[in-house]
């Protein structure tokens, strides 16, 4: 698939995953040691999130201090984070339908995590009684998306970790 956006060179690998669900910022690499730097857990990913709903500072709060979630069967706390309400990002119109206004409003936040458990973000917004209805992962370290568009291919430079 990524083939079809850019023609990478040979041994390129992504750094991280997306679900299919899931937009956003996908960084690729042929350096085995950068991949493994940005994946260590000191390394802040940081998702925009559209709920279910408009999420409350209490929901937040239990965001922040980490919750309760099952990965594949294993119960499991997530480490503290960041998060906070944010305005509507302005992205595209999502390429699949969510729903539409009639089923209620809706509300966005940012959760910055440093780690990446199995759909972890969507997990932790559903225990908060804030299902995710739209993922979009909008920085990894000090890459973000700013003005890319979809499909957009840009070459960073090197990171000295």
């Amino acid at each position: 698939m990524l083939g079809e956006l850019y023609d990478f060179p040979e041994g390129v690998m992504c750094i991280g995953r997306l679900d299919q669900h899931s937009e956003g910022l996908m960084l690729v690499t042929t350096d085995g040691k950068m991949s493994e730097y940005i994946r260590q857990k000191t390394i802040e990913k940081e998702y925009f999130v559209q709920v279910d709903g408009i999420i409350t500072e209490e929901a937040l709060e239990k965001i922040r201090q980490g919750v309760t979630i099952s990965i594949r069967g294993e119960i499991y706390h997530t480490r503290p984070c960041k998060a906070r309400k944010i305005e509507d990002p302005g992205f595209q119109p999502c390429p699949r339908k969510i729903r539409d206004d009639r089923h209620g409003p809706t509300s966005w936040a940012s959760i910055t995590v440093t780690e990446g458990k199995y759909r972890q973000v969507r997990k932790m917004t559903a225990v908060v009684g804030f299902p995710t209805l739209r993922l979009v992962r909008w920085r990894v370290h000090q890459f973000c998306l700013d003005d890319m568009e979809f499909g957009d291919v840009i070459e960073l430079p090197k990171l000295n970790p």
